[in-house]
């Protein structure tokens, strides 16, 4: 795979022969979706301008053909059989000399991931249509899904992106279609569709499963009408079927425009089992060999092929470079929800529900305890109780089992604690509004803080201070105003903000005025009551010994 991604002109002017036909205009693969650190992509914007933007191509339709599946199961080598279809304009002898190695799209044999990111060859192949118009084809391949290295999110990104920019996309399966693959279409289509603007048509266009491998040509023969045979019998939707399997199939259906199957045959052991294999048609099957005459035309001849459309409006290759850029600024951002593996998903839903579950008997709890219908409660006592029903509640979600391990629940444990403090809080808040003292303290803030300036006033009056008199009476108005005020909002429930900021003022003067006087006035009070009883004890104590005293100093006299 060449390391340079960005396009040059001379990549479609290298020398040599291949399969017997001149390289000088061929091109290659060229990576316009790379793989980044931390399970991320980028577009190569440089590298996709330099295919799409083509003087000759930019301002035609696009046609483009993409194959995407699970890593390791032929897609790359069945690329690069469209591709000699497509240098050799669908001649007859297109599949070329049984001794060619065949090229273009890098692929090995193996069990390790080869193909990273989105691919596309570096030469629009221009064809004329049955209508007459000239339209530019495309070959993109992609990464393949389920490798050791991928996650749920890449497998989707990479599924949706070329599912969203192609007009054919094939999905390459592995011996049948089974359940599996269908789930996976579901979660990787519906990440594309959520990236896409909410329109009534369908969003996609055609896909082709494609079934290599296939074990069973005595139910279904191979090709196009076996394959939709089998689609038939898999997309079917019965009323006797459990809704989750009818929901797959029918979101399946809403997604595409045309669902068709095919269904290849094996390629043969030596394709299989050779570290050497090369491509050579001689090491193939010839039923594979037969096989692919009719699968690649079907993609590829030009009254088969299917123009770009995106809502409804055929693409050039100018829009499609827009498109591309668009599309990976939402999977780049944060927009969409993160796919997650069937596993993470069931874990989180698990836990989630253990935590609801624990929260609403924590409420249940405190409701017998501070709810609506209960009196005011002493904040300590209360504080008590929360605190015996929080040790309930997190030693039922100890207790309950749930999936993902230890370390994955501690997050939810984590949350269950933070989501009953948040309850108690609002708990506390509610008994302390059933407090009829706390409930009236604005009200006898300011009777008090009027009380006060109408002393005040009277006092500056009679010393001749009017200046100062004619201020406590202000306020005192200001004092009577917020009061009627209160009053009226808490009577007819209405303007809560302006209660609101009233109550703020009132806790105001109380805190940072009244509050610290009345503390000061009432430590004094005990101080001086101390004194007083300190007093009056050490006086009856002194009066005791006087009196025990006097009768020993008769005697003595």
């Amino acid at each position: 795979m060449a390391e340079d991604c960005g396009p040059r002109s001379k990549r479609f002017e290298v020398s040599g022969n291949i399969n017997g036909m001149s390289r000088l205009t061929r091109g290659e693969p060229i990576p316009i979706v790379v793989t980044g650190d931390q399970h991320t992509f980028a577009l190569d914007e440089e590298a996709l301008s330099g295919i799409l933007l083509q003087e000759h191509i930019r301002n035609k339709k696009v046609v483009i053909v993409s194959v995407a599946g699970a890593f390791r199961k032929g897609k790359s080598f069945l690329l690069d059989f469209c591709l000699r279809y497509m240098e050799r304009k669908g001649a007859t002898d297109w599949l070329g000399d049984e001794n060619s190695k065949l090229d273009g799209f890098p692929w090995k044999g193996g069990s390790e991931r080869y193909t990273t990111g989105i691919l596309m060859w570096s030469e629009a192949f221009l064809v004329d249509t049955p209508s007459g118009e000239k339209v530019a084809v495309l070959l993109m391949d992609t990464q393949g899904a389920f490798d050791s290295q991928s996650t749920v999110k890449d497998c989707a990104t990479v599924f949706a992106l070329s599912t969203m920019t192609s007009s054919v996309q094939v999905f390459n399966l592995s011996q049948n279609i089974q359940e599996d693959d269908l789930q996976h279409l579901q979660l990787f289509t519906e990440y594309g569709r959520l990236a896409l603007e909410s329109n009534d048509s369908k969003p996609f266009q055609t896909l082709q499963f494609l079934v290599r491998d296939w074990c069973y040509p005595y139910e279904a023969g191979y090709g196009l009408e076996g394959g939709n045979k089998i689609l038939d019998r898999r997309l079917q939707v019965s009323d006797k079927q459990h809704p989750e399997l009818q929901q797959v199939r029918q979101h399946i259906n809403s997604c595409f425009s045309k669902i068709s199957c095919f269904l290849m045959p094996h390629p043969g052991l030596m394709v299989a089992t050779n570290p050497h294999f090369d491509g050579r048609l001689s090491d193939i099957e010839h039923e594979f060999k037969e096989q692919l005459k009719v699968l690649i035309p079907l993609l590829l001849a030009p009254s088969n092929l299917v123009i770009k459309e995106i809502n409804g409006n055929k693409v050039s290759c100018r829009d499609l470079l827009e498109y591309f850029k668009a599309y990976m600024k939402i999977y780049q951002g944060d927009e969409l929800p993160e796919p997650k593996s069937m596993l993470q998903a069931t874990a989180e839903a698990n836990n989630l529900a253990a935590v609801a579950g624990s929260k609403d008997m924590y409420s249940r709890d405190m409701e017998q305890v501070c709810g609506g219908d209960k009196p005011y409660i002493e904040p300590a006592q209360l504080e008590r109780e929360h605190e015996r029903c929080f040790n309930e509640v997190l030693n039922l979600f100890r207790k309950t089992k749930k999936m993902g391990g230890a370390e994955f629940c501690q997050v939810y444990e984590d949350q269950l604690c933070t989501e009953v403090l948040e309850t108690y809080e609002n708990f506390q808040k509610h008994n302390e509004s059933k407090n009829i003292f706390a409930a009236a303290r604005s009200p006898a803030v300011f009777f008090a803080f009027v009380i006060i300036l109408y002393l005040l006033s009277g006092i500056f009056a009679f010393i001749g201070l009017m200046s100062m008199a004619n201020v406590c009476n202000l306020l005192m108005g200001i004092s009577l105003l917020m009061l009627v005020t209160w009053t009226y909002i808490r009577y007819s429930g209405t303007h809560r903000e302006i209660g609101q900021v009233i109550d703020s003022i009132a806790d105001f003067i109380w805190e940072k005025a009244m509050g610290p006087i009345y503390i000061f006035v009432l430590q004094l009070s005990v101080q001086k009551a101390i004194e007083s009883q300190t007093m009056s004890s050490t006086g009856d104590r002194k009066s005791s010994i006087t009196s025990l005293s006097r009768p020993e100093t008769r005697k003595l006299k």
